[in-house]
């Protein structure tokens, strides 16, 4: 019977259930703890640069620790907590959308997942390990290889492993879009969130190669003593620049597409309209990520490429801004006439447009490569970068956490504190990071851990670390706002917003682990919208009840990333310890008999019957 796959277990049931899920929300869910932790690390990490710099001449932490938070706060954000975060909402609702029961790979769902993981842990232990990596969040060669002890060794393993996990990611996401849509699910039927995901999956399969070659080549210089990067030794540091940026310009839109994706559905909801001119977004947002790719070296025009070079970058970069306007008026039409109903959803997607808007123009300030001479590792960048990632990513992150909570949990977020978050947020956000554009035209440089008195800077830092203060405080009461959430546990039904247009929206919430018992027939955009307008209840089935064949869970993922885990540690202190080559090489065993159990074992899953399927019409769908 399928209602005992739910009922209520113990801890440590609980505990291996989620050890060994192939289930994609289950794996939703552990993307959203574990991005939320880092989250928070990287937000501590913040406020001590915050308070380190707050008075001038300020001694709370030492240059050297400095470098090692500002670092940690930069690596942590974008791939520790930002991406995951992204991935968490990818996998709790591309494939509802899509009509789908699962994603194409399910297996290799949670070893992306469990890659990502211990990844992050080990770049997170070298502050227990003799010191963080402090070489900056881009580890810039010539620093890095400077960098004494293994906090860079940490860094270019710790991201390999979790790079290897987005990268798996992303591929499974395209293969289950391209192949999993239920029937009549066309590809400009798609809900935009369900194109933004499918545009970054393709973003990150071309992008992420080149940030791993780069770092085989850094952990090769590092760990084997060979020169790619040494200019002494006829090495080149500014190829570790392109390759960091030919992945690192494309990161920032792999970032904030699916945020687009998230605000699209959430204007569209809450306007009670058809989103405005959706063709033409699908269109910004494929030539987004085609842009994406072409303007990696405006990261580089103080380095001497030369006027030809900066001159193509710097035309390219402000092309891009078209495709991205296209979308702002889109959403501004979406909203006009429309029946708008202010949730804390929709708040955090009008706060959006201004502060997303603001990080693009001074992005195109950026574009022009002589005033870029005078921005340059200013804090003119840092403001910018700030606007951009957290008034366009963290807005969105947030929006799509108060918008799909009902359906990942069946629980909705208190509205009241949801408002207390999202203005406290906003105005500390803008507090934090405007005041940052002026000290970087009065020549704040980045990156430096102290200031003098007298330069000017004292007023402008101060208000930055007071809105800094904001933000904190927001976020603690989003995590109050969870707990009591979970706590009184009220549950919610399937379109608890009640202007639910998509399909994930005509199923219940928290959705049974086979998503849809007959996959829904699309008879156009917004199909459930379109079902309820003519009265229905919930889609049309595109086909009769049958049995379903679901994947059974597998505790091999969490073993193979396990063993990485171990030889990354072996690969570091292979040199300083006699045990680090067994290490290394008990670590690739445990990853490489893992990967053969896998391949040996006759897996075939597990179908649900057709007649349990019958039995759960009538508990609902949390039987």
């Amino acid at each position: 019977m399928v209602s005992t796959y739910t009922q209520k277990k113990g801890f440590g049931a609980t505990l291996w259930d989620y050890l060994t899920t192939v289930d994609h929300k289950k794996i939703a869910i552990l993307y959203l703890i574990a991005g939320g932790i880092f989250f928070v690390l990287g937000g501590l990490e913040a406020m001590f640069i915050r308070i380190q710099l707050a008075v001038p001449n300020n001694d709370f932490v030492s240059a050297g620790l400095y470098n090692e938070i500002l670092t940690m706060h930069g690596t942590t954000m974008i791939f520790l907590a930002a991406m995951p975060l992204v991935f968490a909402f990818m996998n709790a609702v591309v494939p509802l959308q899509i009509g789908a029961r699962d994603v194409a790979f399910p297996f290799l769902n949670s070893l992306g997942f469990w890659l990502f993981f211990f990844g992050g842990v080990f770049l997170n232990l070298s502050w227990f390990l003799g010191g963080a990596p402090d070489a900056g969040w881009t580890s810039y060669a010539s620093l890095s290889l400077a960098s004494e002890g293994h906090g860079i060794d940490f860094y270019t393993l710790g991201l390999q492993i979790s790079g290897a996990g987005t990268l798996i990611g992303g591929i499974n996401f395209l293969v289950t879009i391209i192949n999993m849509r239920t029937p009549g699910m066309t590809y400009m039927r798609m809900p935009l969130f369900t194109w933004s995901s499918f545009v970054v999956s393709a973003l990150i399969l071309f992008a992420f190669p080149p940030l791993t070659v780069g770092l085989f080549l850094m952990i090769f210089d590092r760990l084997f003593g060979a020169n790619f990067f040494d200019v002494a030794n006829g090495g080149n540091t500014i190829i570790w620049e392109h390759l960091f940026w030919i992945f690192g310009h494309p990161e920032v839109y792999i970032l904030i597409l699916p945020a687009f994706g998230i605000f699209s559905e959430i204007f569209a909801t809450f306007s009670r309209k058809r989103l405005f001119g959706y063709s033409s977004m699908v269109f910004a947002t494929v030539l987004i990520g085609f842009l994406g790719f072409m303007v990696w070296a405006h990261h580089m025009f103080t380095t001497g490429l030369g006027p030809i070079a900066n001159a193509i970058f710097a035309v390219a970069t402000m092309a891009i801004a078209v495709p991205t306007g296209i979308k702002i008026f889109n959403w501004l039409f979406t909203m006009w006439g429309g029946s708008i109903s202010f949730t804390t959803p929709m708040l955090y997607a009008i706060a959006f447009i201004p502060s997303f808007v603001a990080g693009g123009v001074t992005g195109i300030m950026n574009a022009a490569a002589s005033a870029d001479y005078q921005f340059h590792d200013s804090y003119f960048v840092v403001a910018h970068f700030h606007y951009v990632i957290v008034g366009g990513v963290v807005l969105g992150l947030l929006a799509g956490t108060h918008f799909y909570w009902p359906k990942m949990f069946g629980t909705m977020l208190n509205e009241f504190l949801g408002k207390i978050t999202f203005w406290l947020f906003l105005i500390g956000f803008h507090l934090t990071f405007f005041i940052q554009h002026f000290l970087g035209l009065m020549g704040m440089p980045r990156r430096i851990f102290t200031f003098l008195p007298g330069q000017g800077l004292e007023t402008g830092n101060m208000i930055s670390t007071v809105g800094a203060f904001f933000m904190a405080v927001a976020v603690v009461i989003l995590l109050i706002n969870v707990v009591i959430t979970q706590v009184k546990n009220v549950q919610v039904g399937n379109d608890p917003w009640g202007d639910g247009r998509t399909l994930e929206w005509a199923i219940p919430s928290p959705p049974p682990f086979y998503n849809f018992k007959q996959l829904p027939l699309v008879r156009g955009l917004d199909a459930y919208w379109l079902e309820k307008m003519e009265g229905k209840k919930g889609m049309t089935p595109a086909e009769p009840i049958g049995d379903i064949h679901m994947p059974n869970s597998s505790f091999i993922p969490f073993m193979i990333s396990f063993g990485l885990f171990v030889a990354a540690f072996g690969a570091m202190y292979r040199v300083d310890y006699s045990w680090g080559l067994p290490v290394l090489v008990i670590g690739m065993l445990i990853t490489i008999l893992s990967m053969a159990v896998r391949s040996v074992k006759d897996d075939h899953g597990f179908h649900i019957h057709k007649e349990d399927l019958m039995n759960d019409d009538d508990k609902g769908g949390k039987a």
